[in-house]
C-alpha cells in the first residue's frame, strides 16, 4: 500500500461525485460519507518464543440501514483504519448493488502471517473476536475472509464467539470450511461472478468470449476462478502478474498459447506466489509486475489490492483493450477513471463485479440460519441470476443516463442506502 495513496479519501471522493449528480441533503451526505460505528482494539498474544507482542486490530461499520453488516478480516503489515474504512463503504455500496439485505463493515489486523506460526495466527483470530464479541454476530456484523485470511482463520473466530455466548450461532460468520456451516461454491463465488459480469458486457458488445483475450493481475483465490472459468468460456489468458514473497517483488508470466492454470497451480504457494525459475522452464515469459497492464489484450483483470490502475499506469493501457473488470478492491484512482473514460473504454466497478463473494456469503448465511444447505449448481445458479441481474440493472441506467459504469452503480447503491435511512427516520 503506498504511504502516499488513502483508500478512504478515494472512497469519499467517488461517494462526493455522486452525492452531487443525485442532489443528497447535507445530512444524508454526512451520515453515507463515514463509518457509523469503529472500533479499534488492542491484541495481546503470547509468541511462540514465548515473548508477548501486541497487536492492533479494527471493525469499522459503515451502515446497517439495510441490514446487519457484512465484511472480511484482513490480516496485512501495512493495514491502516482508512483502508478498512474505505472498504466497509464499498461493503455497503457492494451489498446494494446487488440487492441483498445487509450492510457494509469490514475488519483488519495489523500482521503478517507469513512470519506467524499456525499457533500465534489463532491466538490473533480468537483474540480479536474478544475484543469485539458483542458488537458482531448473525444479527448485527457478519465477518468473513479477506486478504490473507483463510476458512481455518474464520472456523477459528467462530469457535471463540460460540465459546464467549454459550451456544451455536453458524451464522456469525462466513467463508467457513464446507461441512463446518460452509457453503459449497464460495470458493469460487468472485471469480465466477466476475466473468459472469464480463460474459454480459461481451454479449452487449456482441463479441464472443472466444475470440477475446485477457491479461490479469493476481492470482490469488479471485484471479484463479475468474480465469477458469473465463477459460470455460473459451476465452484466452495470456498473462497473469503475482507477488513474490522470496523476491519482495511482482512479476508478470506470459504466453502467448494461452496462460494455463492447471500447470501454474502446481507451482504456486498457498499466497499466490508462482515460482518464477520453474515458470520459465514450463515456457513462460518473465516480465516486470507491473506489465500485466501493458499487453495488447481485449480484457484486462486487476485482481490484486487496491491502487494500482492510477494515472501512470492507466496510460500505459493498450488502445485494444475494451474491458477492464475490477476484481480486487478499489484497484483504480479517481484520476485513472479520467484516462479510461477518454480511452472509451467499458468498466466494470469493483463492487459490482467482484460482488459475487459477498452474494455468496449472504447465501451461507441464509443457509446456516436455516440450517439447510444447496448444492453446489444451485448456488451458482443463484450467484448468476444475482450478479446478471446487477449488471444488467447498472449498464441501463449507465446508458439511459450516459454515465460512466462505476458512477451509475454508485447512483443505484447510494439511492437504496440513502432511502433506507431515511424510511428508518435516521435522517
Amino acid at each position: 500500500m503506498s504511504k502516499t495513496f488513502n483508500a478512504f479519501e478515494m472512497a469519499q471522493k467517488q461517494f462526493d461525485d455522486v452525492a452531487e449528480i443525485l442532489s443528497l441533503d447535507e445530512a444524508t451526505r454526512d451520515l453515507l460519507r463515514t463509518p457509523i460505528r469503529e472500533y479499534h482494539f488492542s491484541i495481546p498474544i503470547k509468541m511462540d518464543d514465548g515473548t508477548s507482542k501486541v497487536f492492533k486490530g479494527y471493525r469499522c461499520q459503515h451502515n446497517d440501514a439495510r441490514g446487519p453488516g457484512k465484511g472480511g478480516i484482513r490480516f496485512h503489515p501495512q493495514e491502516t483504519i482508512d483502508t478498512v474504512r474505505a472498504l466497509s463503504m464499498w461493503m455497503t455500496w457492494k451489498c446494494a448493488v446487488v440487492d441483498i439485505p445487509l450492510g457494509g463493515s469490514k475488519g483488519g489486523v495489523i500482521c503478517d502471517p507469513h512470519n506467524l506460526s499456525e499457533r500465534e495466527q489463532e491466538q490473533i483470530c480468537r483474540g480479536w473476536v474478544r475484543q469485539i464479541a458483542r458488537d458482531v454476530g448473525p444479527l448485527r456484523d457478519i465477518p468473513a475472509p479477506d486478504v490473507m485470511t483463510n476458512a481455518q482463520h474464520m472456523l477459528w473466530m467462530l469457535d471463540e464467539y460460540e465459546t464467549i455466548h454459550g451456544a451455536q450461532y453458524p451464522g456469525m460468520i462466513t467463508g467457513k470450511p464446507v461441512g463446518m456451516g460452509g457453503s459449497l461454491g464460495r470458493t469460487e463465488a468472485t471469480g465466477y461472478g466476475v466473468i459472469f459480469t464480463v460474459r454480459e458486457a461481451l454479449k452487449e458488445m456482441n463479441i464472443k468470449p472466444e475470440e477475446t483475450t485477457a491479461s490479469v493481475q493476481g492470482f490469488g483465490n479471485v484471479a484463479q476462478y475468474a480465469i477458469q472459468l473465463y477459460n470455460q468460456l473459451g476465452g484466452k489468458v495470456i498473462c497473469v502478474s503475482c507477488w513474490d514473497q522470496a523476491d519482495n517483488k511482482s512479476y508478470s508470466f506470459k504466453k502467448d498459447s494461452g496462460v494455463k492454470i492447471k500447470e501454474l497451480l502446481e507451482i504456486t504457494d498457498r499466497f499466490g506466489g508462482i515460482d518464477k525459475n520453474k515458470a520459465k522452464e514450463m515456457g513462460y515469459e518473465i516480465l516486470e509486475g507491473g506489465d500485466w497492464i501493458k499487453q495488447d489484450v481485449d480484457i484486462l483483470i486487476p485482481a490484486a489490492l487496491e491502487n494500482q490502475i492510477t494515472k501512470e499506469t492507466a496510460a500505459l493501457i493498450s488502445s485494444k483493450v475494451k474491458i477492464i473488470a475490477e476484481g480486487a478492491n478499489g484497484p483504480t484512482t479517481p484520476e485513472a477513471d479520467e484516462i479510461i473514460k477518454s480511452k472509451k473504454i467499458h468498466l466494470i466497478p469493483d463492487f459490482l463485479a467482484n460482488a459475487g463473494g459477498v452474494t455468496c456469503s449472504y447465501f451461507e448465511q441464509v443457509q446456516c440460519n436455516m440450517n439447510y444447505y444447496w448444492e453446489k449448481d444451485e448456488v451458482f445458479g443463484k450467484l448468476d441470476v444475482k450478479m446478471t441481474s446487477a449488471y444488467l440493472d447498472v449498464s441501463k441506467l449507465a446508458r439511459d443516463k450516459k454515465l460512466f459504469m462505476r458512477d451509475a452503480a454508485y447512483v443505484i447503491s447510494i439511492n437504496k442506502v440513502a432511502q433506507a435511512s431515511k424510511d428508518r427516520g435516521w435522517i
